[in-house]
């Protein structure tokens, strides 16, 4: 059996209604022009230090000013860590395609740059706490994505056998090569770049393909 390693926004977890409604209301209190849900969107996948500085080149602020991108990122996570899932969905069928991957006797866990409170309230939220025990986020480690640690850490974490990643974006992309662990490509997700530029091992559409994509790369009938 192998050892599955899943991103989390833009893979399981269509999340960016709600940091686009956090951010919302981090411009709101500082006084600061509205941005729209597409510009946000562009801005995930780094991490929440990445995503504030990205918003404050977008609005005309230095992201260098660190006293600044303090007092920001302190604003969006208080609104974003009330309620990190109120308007988030999972993507069709996750939660099937994670229950027969563990009913298989996959070890399943999460590697991703959001930090580990807001990302483990989304899986209490939706249920999926007990099929992905193992959660390393953006603040486990001082590194993030796409430097290799993390994704690393949690294939240490689960231990049972050959390691997969599932990731949606170049992020999980770069990730998984430097990792030499190989990349299943969520193609729905939070990608900006065209399928056939990011390093992967496979693609799929739809989770409920994920179980026998696993099984066919494990070499598993």
């Amino acid at each position: 059996m192998a050892s599955i390693v899943f991103d989390l926004d833009g893979t399981l977890v269509d999340s960016v209604p709600d940091i686009h409604a956090a951010v919302a209301q981090m411009l709101a209190d500082h006084k600061l022009p509205s941005m729209d849900r597409a510009q946000v969107r562009g801005f995930v996948g780094h991490g929440v230090p990445a995503l504030i500085a990205q918003v404050m080149a977008a609005r005309g602020e230095d992201p260098a000013d660190a006293a600044r991108h303090a007092q920001l990122e302190a604003s969006f996570l208080r609104h974003y860590n009330a309620a990190p899932a109120a308007r988030s969905q999972l993507f069709p069928s996750v939660r099937d395609a994670l229950c027969r991957l563990s009913g298989a006797g996959h070890a399943l866990g999460v590697c991703t740059n959001k930090p580990v409170q807001p990302a483990r309230a989304i899986l209490d939220h939706f249920g999926l706490s007990a099929l992905l025990p193992v959660v390393i986020g953006g603040d486990t480690l001082p590194l993030r994505k796409p430097d290799p640690a993390p994704l690393q850490a949690a294939a240490r974490a689960l231990a049972s056998g050959r390691v997969l990643y599932v990731g949606d974006s170049e992020v999980d992309a770069q990730t998984a090569a430097r990792a030499a662990i190989p990349l299943l490509l969520f193609t729905q997700g939070y990608r900006k770049a065209a399928i056939d530029t990011l390093v992967h091992a496979a693609a799929f559409d739809h989770f409920d393909d994920l179980p026998d994509l696993v099984g066919r790369h494990l070499g598993v009938t």
